[in-house]
């Protein structure tokens, strides 16, 4: 155990250094505080709404993350493929879950910092009312693990292919495909035509109605599990497809 956590943090370490060691993650930072800026302010009309709470920033995530996740996750092994170095990883004394995870946790870690750098937003509403704090962390919670979902299924992409661009179309279709199946127009679209529980079953293949759960301060368990089990199977993939890469 110790030498798996002490090889995953190795991991996790040098893949934080290739990020902030580059000028794209403070691009893409920046880019997504912008966005995030926008959304709320312009967009939802968050002056207008006049309500202390960040609704009106949780509520365009999804959307944002859409196109911003597939573009951090397209390099993880796409490159490593692209370079060649993918045949030296797979030849060091690191087993493919550590670096599968390593990889995984270190661009999760990234895109949590860049979504705690949106505190300026709580800051904003603790200034002009009494904001639930509690539902507030929920939904931060519920962003964050929507994130990870969203990385998970880029990780995956970016293993079948050492072209980033195919890995990023092929990440945001996939996800753009999970979120549509649980938004609302799609919903009610669908309920036209079909049975109420089979409407119900494809919504709850979507991110969309839980993380919209945890943005309403409600930590379900079975929104856990939602999120836990995508991540594990989105990454158990990725390990299963670099695997038969090893040994064809």
């Amino acid at each position: 155990m110790n030498r798996f956590l002490r090889n995953t943090k190795g991991v996790i370490k040098r893949e934080l250094g290739g990020y902030f060691g580059s000028p794209l993650a403070y691009v893409f930072i920046v880019i997504f505080l912008v966005l995030c800026g926008f959304f709320t302010f312009v967009v939802s009309g968050f002056y207008e709404l006049g309500q202390a709470d960040l609704r009106a920033f949780f509520q365009w995530l999804p959307w944002t993350y859409l196109f911003l996740i597939p573009a951090v996750s397209m390099r993880l092994w796409a490159e490593e493929r692209r370079t060649g170095t993918l045949e030296l990883l797979l030849t060091l004394p690191t087993t493919l879950t550590e670096l599968v995870l390593g990889k995984f946790l270190a661009a999760w870690l990234f895109i949590i910092i860049a979504l705690l750098l949106t505190f300026p937003l709580v800051l904003t509403v603790s200034y002009l009312g009494d904001p639930d704090l509690g539902v507030i962390f929920s939904g931060y919670l519920g962003s964050a693990l929507l994130a990870g979902a969203y990385l998970s299924i880029g990780s995956m992409t970016s293993s079948l292919t050492r072209n980033q661009v195919i890995s990023f179309i092929l990440s945001v279709v996939i996800c753009l495909v999970v979120v549509l199946v649980g938004w609302p127009p799609v919903i009610n679209s669908i309920s036209t035509w079909a049975p109420i529980w089979l409407v119900e079953v494809v919504a709850g293949f979507s991110f969309v109605p839980h993380s919209a759960s945890m943005e309403r301060g409600i930590v379900d368990l079975r929104d856990l599990l939602y999120f836990a089990s995508m991540i594990f199977f989105m990454l158990f993939a990725n390990g299963v497809i670099l695997q038969n890469r090893r040994t064809s």
